[in-house]
């Protein structure tokens, strides 16, 4: 496998840009580690000539946002015949639309917080007032507002009364048309990684995030310091066996392929509660995969080496 060479994809230009970017450095510095031949290319109008060009054994998107994560550069490498890294484009676009991933992962057994989907059009239509005004009357506060898609934790806000509601609605709508307004569901966040290795699934270690500030945000997420990990999670035996179980659960309901983030709320009930699923994980410093690798004993060339041979195949 030595002489495999492998175009790692990374930049594009949605807001996680940046976060992009050093995703790519850490793959493309672990998988040269494990002896591929690396290249790192830019998501611009230069790369399909360059994929063209000099055509690699297999692609790894490490992109972030829309362009890495709706499916439709996978749909692109599937039409130029490419072996790539991640899941196909039908699992992506289920798994970046939250409230479809949420619904198809609660009609697998799954719980979920309960959410509205409202777009743009709702609150020209009804009027944003009484449209707020019912949410806030069914969720109570507190409640979450985030874009229905997007990641990074862009545009996600806890929001406490009814004077900062309309405010985070109008932010989740800078990262998209439609904004889910969703019940608060207390308990500890947890983040569980699934990896395909040989042909077969792993879940790794939960990783628990306590973020200084309260909520894991952009900045808690991509600041070193500024959140606290526990991995494995704190977690008792019992529920952490359920929290991988659903894991497992999730990957497959929403048809992912040889890796992905879930991330789930764990209340006091100990039943995991599927807050989104990640079919382009972050592989920054701070990343959650990387340290639940590093929970499992697993040197990251050794398992980004397996995850390419899984998409060779």
């Amino acid at each position: 496998m030595n002489d495999v060479s492998v175009a790692v994809l990374a930049g594009g230009l949605s807001h996680e840009r940046d976060v992009s970017l050093r995703s790519g450095r850490r793959v493309a510095e672990a998988l040269r580690s494990s002896g591929f031949d690396v290249s790192v290319l830019d998501a611009d109008a230069h790369l399909l000539p360059r994929l063209a060009a000099d055509r690699p054994d297999v692609v790894w998107p490490v992109l972030h946002g829309a362009i890495g994560e709706d499916g439709a550069l996978r749909d692109v490498l599937e039409v130029l015949g490419v072996p790539y890294v991640g899941s196909g484009p039908a699992a992506c676009r289920l798994a970046w639309d939250k409230p479809i991933a949420q619904a198809l992962v609660q009609a697998a057994g799954i719980a979920v917080p309960p959410s509205l989907a409202l777009p743009q059009a709702t609150f020209r239509d009804l009027g944003a007032q009484p449209v707020l005004a019912a949410a806030a009357d069914w969720a109570g506060f507190p409640l979450v507002v985030k874009p229905s898609r997007g990641g990074s934790a862009l545009g996600v806000a806890v929001v406490g009364d009814t004077r900062d509601l309309a405010r985070a609605v109008v932010d989740a709508f800078a990262y998209g048309d439609t904004a889910v307004v969703q019940r608060f569901v207390p308990g500890t966040e947890v983040a569980v990684s699934v990896v395909e290795v040989a042909g077969e699934l792993h879940v790794l270690p939960a990783v628990e995030v306590v973020a200084d500030g309260g909520a894991y945000d952009y900045a808690a997420r991509y600041t070193a310091g500024a959140t606290e990990f526990f991995a494995p999670a704190r977690l008792s035996p019992a529920v952490a066996e359920r929290v991988a179980g659903a894991a497992r659960r999730v990957h497959g309901t929403l048809g992912l392929r040889h890796l992905s983030r879930v991330d789930f709320i764990v209340p006091a009930s100990g039943d995991p509660v599927f807050l989104e699923a990640n079919a382009a994980p972050g592989m920054t410093e701070t990343s959650l995969l990387p340290q639940a690798a590093a929970a499992a004993g697993i040197a990251l060339d050794v398992l980004y080496r397996g995850i390419v041979e899984s998409a060779l195949r």
